[in-house]
């Protein structure tokens, strides 16, 4: 059946004896609530027709259903509800069946268990990923799956939110047949073959895979996801959900997951999650950029550097298919940059994340070279040598004259001049900053530093291709720093003048890490390295003003050799890559603060923690203030992809607002008194707490 502009959002028709509803809500086939109404009125006007043996429910377009229409949260209940849609199928007279393809996500998979049969086509996923979202699958979902599956596998899916194939889904019982060629007409011989059977078979009564579950698997697993855990609401109910699966009846069960996901609603962490969900989205739309603009094919690409980054980045593009050349100075250098891709490759077979067939493909599809004839068949170029202008501006001049004229050339910089680097080339419109966050291949933002001449295609195009490499993109201004550093910067700078004025480290970093940080900055600092960074400390554009400062202490720690983790000794000790707190380093921090004058006091860690966060917060507003990112949720989303900040919180501006930014106002005037003019509120904080209002009132060019 064909589609058209006037077919009705769920399209009713009949092959024969079968009546087919076709689901067109595009572009995902979202369950909206009139996706809902039209369902329940073709399942009734099937069941009323005595022609009708069997329904069969399908997407049209490219998709099935692929879940809860996201723009409906928070509205409270909207009839009629998923429930009653479930309910309805379960009720049918006959026999109603599900035709899956493309992607059968969240509600629309739990639809689809609610069916009596499923088909799918071969190429089809599945999931259940509202956990994403500070969720749980909330129409039945931690019920029909474990009964389904069974609760082992239950558990590593729906706390994940990881999707499965048909493969899998045939095997477990998930789906009973997979359509090869054409679905509907596959999924119509199907239901005419079943039509007639009594009882028809619900998932829900269902109870072969939940006999006799040990509550062990429960506490095993609790125990082995304590860390991965750790502060989040959602995962913990849902395990509560599949327990109360295993050892409840299925009303109770269905009672209590209902209950579950009310809470997990009306929790903050999912306002969070929700709120980087559409952060995501709204990254993608660059302020005074035409939506016209289409990006450049990228077929082929480059990366110069085959250190750490510059072959992380090279595996970036190898994952998406994308050929690239990793290119150095020497035979040598290259060959150590492939041993190292080749040696992280096979870590990932071992580990189970990649299987050897796509480890040969992704292999095959990278190059070294040791010259720049690679580069003269590439559409994008990446940079990622040392942090040297100087080194940089020099290896743009050579990209310049070897790169074909429609070329790209990113530089993976973390904190300099993008115009200067761009001055070096006769094609500064092609030139910006593509910051990635190392380990590359693995973390997920990419920092789009826009210069001051480069083009809209240009940036259309690095945000579309970060988009293939699986990165959250985020568009930067060329301000010292850019977004990301610029507030890691005051916010490790507070952490050392609390140890000046009475902390220890480990006092600092537990704070940091019970808010929800993987490591406190500290720990951080001594991963990073002391000596990486004094060198971005030495390497600032621009100076601090006269009167201010840093603290000596890691200039004095790497005097002393202590650089951190990777010379088994920093601010912290190391027993392999355990922290052990250092009382050499004690004495020199007290040290410091009787040389400084100052006076070392008890800090409670409520002060810690305003002292840590508020400071960012402020200084992002005065990024915003500057233009130098379009809106605040731009922020959030490089400092939750980026450094660490607790995705559940919705990062540091998101948070701030939470809280009430007259508490940040408060701290920043109270730090500007103490340490300078550099600490001072951000006017654009100023005026947001005495107009009352919130980020949501300031968006804007960035760059």
């Amino acid at each position: 059946m064909a589609e058209s502009e006037d077919m009705a959002i769920v399209d009713y028709s009949t092959d024969g004896d079968i009546a087919v509803l076709t689901v067109n809500n595009p572009p995902v086939n979202a369950i909206s609530v009139a996706v809902r109404a039209g369902l329940i009125e073709g399942l009734d006007q099937a069941c009323a027709d005595e022609a009708i043996r069997a329904v069969v429910i399908i997407g049209g377009g490219r998709t099935y259903m692929a879940g809860a229409d996201i723009k409906e949260f928070g509205k409270g209940p909207l009839s009629p509800t998923f429930r009653d849609v479930q309910n309805r199928i379960e009720a049918a007279n006959k026999p109603v069946l599900s035709a899956l393809h493309g992607t059968a996500l969240g509600g629309g998979l739990e639809i689809a268990l609610t069916c009596h049969y499923r088909v799918a086509a071969a190429q089809t996923q599945f999931g259940l990923p509202e956990v994403k979202l500070g969720l749980l699958p909330g129409a039945g979902g931690t019920q029909r799956l474990t009964r389904l599956i069974g609760p082992a596998q239950a558990l590593e899916l729906i706390t994940s939110g990881g999707s499965f194939d048909t493969a899998f889904a045939l095997a477990s019982g998930v789906i009973d047949a997979v359509v090869e060629t054409d679905l509907r007409a596959g999924a119509v011989a199907f239901a005419r073959d079943i039509a007639g059977q009594r009882p028809l078979p619900l998932v829900s009564v269902r109870g072969d895979r939940i006999g006799d579950v040990d509550r062990q698997l429960f506490a095993d697993f609790r125990q082995r996801n304590a860390r991965r855990f750790r502060g989040l609401f959602a995962p913990q109910k849902i395990v509560e959900c599949i327990e109360a699966a295993c050892y409840r009846s299925a009303a109770e069960g269905f009672q209590f997951e209902e209950e579950a996901f009310q809470a997990c609603l009306d929790s903050p962490q999912r306002q969070a999650l929700i709120h980087l969900f559409f952060a995501e989205r709204a990254a993608r739309k660059i302020p005074g950029v035409g939506a016209d603009i289409k990006p450049l094919p990228i077929h082929r690409a480059a990366v110069i550097g085959a250190g750490t980054m510059g072959a992380g980045i090279a595996m970036c593009f190898a994952n998406a298919g994308i050929p690239v050349a990793l290119n150095d100075i020497s035979a040598e250098a290259v060959q150590r940059g492939l041993a190292a891709i080749e040696k992280n490759y096979a870590a990932s077979v071992a580990r189970g994340s990649m299987s050897e067939a796509d480890k040969i493909r992704a292999l095959a599809l990278i190059e070294g070279a040791d010259h720049y004839g690679p580069v003269a068949r590439a559409d994008f170029v990446v940079e990622a040598v040392f942090e040297k202008l100087e080194l940089k501006q020099r290896i743009f001049a050579e990209l310049d004259r070897n790169a074909p004229p429609h070329a790209i050339l990113g530089s993976n910089t973390s904190s300099l001049d993008i115009d200067a680097i761009a001055a070096a080339t006769r094609r500064p419109d092609k030139v910006l900053g593509t910051h990635f966050f190392s380990p590359a291949n693995v973390m997920k933002l990419l920092e789009t530093v826009r210069g001051a001449h480069s083009s809209q295609q240009t940036l259309v195009t690095a945000l579309t291709l970060a988009q293939r490499l699986g990165k959250v993109p985020v568009v930067a201004g060329n301000c010292e720093f850019f977004i990301g550093n610029r507030l890691i910067e005051v916010y490790l700078a507070q952490a050392e003048f609390l140890l000046e004025e009475g902390c220890t480290p480990e006092q600092i970093d537990r704070v940091a890490e019970q808010f929800g940080f993987a490591m406190g900055p500290l720990a951080v600092r001594d991963l990073a390295g002391c000596d990486v960074g004094l060198l971005i400390r030495q390497g600032r554009r621009f100076p601090l003003p006269a009167g201010e400062r840093y603290s000596p202490l890691i200039e004095r720690l790497v005097a002393l050799g202590r650089l951190g983790q990777k010379t088994g000794k920093g601010i912290y000790d190391y027993d392999g890559r355990k922290r052990v707190p250092s009382p050499e380093v004690q004495n020199l921090i007290e040290g410091i603060s009787r040389e400084l004058g100052i006076e070392r006091r008890a800090i409670s860690d409520a002060e810690i923690l305003a002292r840590l966060l508020h400071p960012m917060v402020n200084e992002g507003a005065r990024i915003l203030e500057e233009g130098m990112a379009a809106r605040a949720s731009d922020i959030d989303l490089v400092y939750v992809n980026g450094y660490g900040f607790p995705p559940y919180r919705g990062g540091p501006m998101f948070w701030a607002q939470k809280i009430g930014l007259d508490q940040v106002l408060a701290t920043a005037t109270s730090l500007a008194e103490k340490f300078g003019a550099s600490w001072r509120p951000s006017v654009l904080l100023e005026r947001l707490v005495r107009e009352g209002k919130g980020w949501d009132s300031v968006e804007q060019r960035a760059g």
